[in-house]
């Protein structure tokens, strides 16, 4: 018997592409599942209206709301691909928590370690940690399994949804420099420094773990192949255990930061192809319209990560990082074609001050 999945943030960037990723399978078990389709406003009910799903407005701040809409359409799977932050189901968290930059301080950490433990180490100043550990704690409580996919904040590649077809961080410097006829980039090219014993002292030595990411078209199949095997029942870790970092390559940020000077200067939309670096934290925060509190986690974060789980499901993503920097031209064009959103989901971040 099929089982019915809700897919939140539906109209957003990754909840959307995820939508067509399902809509367009035509084997395997998700084609059995009945899905519905979170979104805020009438207007993107409109959108999503002829792809053939169950398409649900929903505010995920009405907690009686959301429960009816769960209990009303049977649902067996959720996926939070929105912005707020999972019955069976997963959640998308962030790979900057686990870097030095957002507040890690366990170093190298793979998804197959004792993450949960540590999160609750830390407490719950960061948003997203503190979610991440209600997720696991409600889950745990009520009975069903939950997972986190802790998705890169360089997430490229075009949308496939219907309403936002566009990321977040690569389109927003994007817009900023062009606003401003100038690329910035921060002082840091995400290397970390290690100390190691030689002959009795310690040296230290610096590594280039530039920030995790991902193409969207492997973050959707990553999504895919946790949904197929949750529907068929397949043991895999969850819970506590059920960390998966959805990182395929590494992103060197000066790299990025310089093929998009050379790219805007190329169309006369910046003065120079050369990159500048950001005078201050509260300078970048304030030009590009991120919380000041996070914008260098954002903008520079390293992060040992090793990706374990996720491979071990059987994901194998397609893009690497030659691949991703080679497609800085096209990620440019995208903005300049698509812009029509500029909000952002790191708006719910901000401070009353920020």
């Amino acid at each position: 018997m099929g089982q019915n999945v809700l897919i939140t943030g539906a109209a957003g960037y990754i909840g959307g592409s995820v939508l067509a990723e399902f809509v367009s399978r035509t084997s395997g078990s998700i084609p059995t599942a009945k899905i519905n389709a979170a979104v805020r406003s009438e207007d993107q009910v409109q959108s999503l209206s002829g792809l053939g799903v169950n398409v649900i407005q929903l505010d995920l701040s009405e907690e009686a709301d959301v429960l009816e809409t769960i209990l009303r359409n049977d649902i067996d799977i959720v996926l939070l691909a929105s912005d707020a932050k999972a019955l069976t189901g997963s959640q998308s968290s962030v790979t900057t928590l686990f870097s030095e930059e957002g507040g890690w301080i366990y170093g190298e950490v793979r998804d197959t370690d004792s993450i949960f433990e540590k999160e609750k180490e830390l407490g719950e100043s960061h948003p997203v940690r503190q979610t991440n550990i209600v997720v696991v704690e409600e889950a745990s409580r009520q009975g069903v399994a939950s997972y986190n996919l802790a998705i890169p904040t360089v997430s490229d590649g075009r949308g496939s949804g219907e309403c936002r077809k566009l990321s977040v961080s690569i389109p927003q410097y994007v817009r900023t420099s062009i606003k401003h006829k100038t690329v910035y980039r921060f002082d840091k090219d995400g290397v970390s420094s290690s100390a190691t014993l030689v002959g009795g002292k310690s040296q230290c030595t610096n590594t280039n773990q530039s920030p995790p990411a991902a193409h969207i078209s492997d973050l959707t199949a990553l999504y895919a192949l946790l949904v197929e095997k949750i529907i068929q029942q397949e043991p895999f870790p969850s819970g506590k255990n059920g960390y998966y970092f959805a990182m395929a390559h590494r992103a060197p940020w000066w790299d990025v930061m310089d093929g998009i000077a050379k790219s805007l200067h190329a169309r006369g939309l910046v003065d120079e192809d050369r990159v500048q670096v950001w005078q201050s934290d509260k300078m970048a925060a304030e030009y590009l319209g991120f919380p000041e509190l996070y914008v260098r986690a954002m903008g520079t974060s390293t992060g040992e990560l090793v990706p374990v789980n996720a491979n071990r499901l059987g994901w194998e993503p397609k893009w690497d990082k030659e691949r991703f920097l080679e497609s800085i031209d096209d990620e440019v064009q995208a903005v300049l074609e698509l812009d029509t959103v500029k909000a952002t989901v790191f708006d719910a971040l901000k401070t009353p001050s920020a």
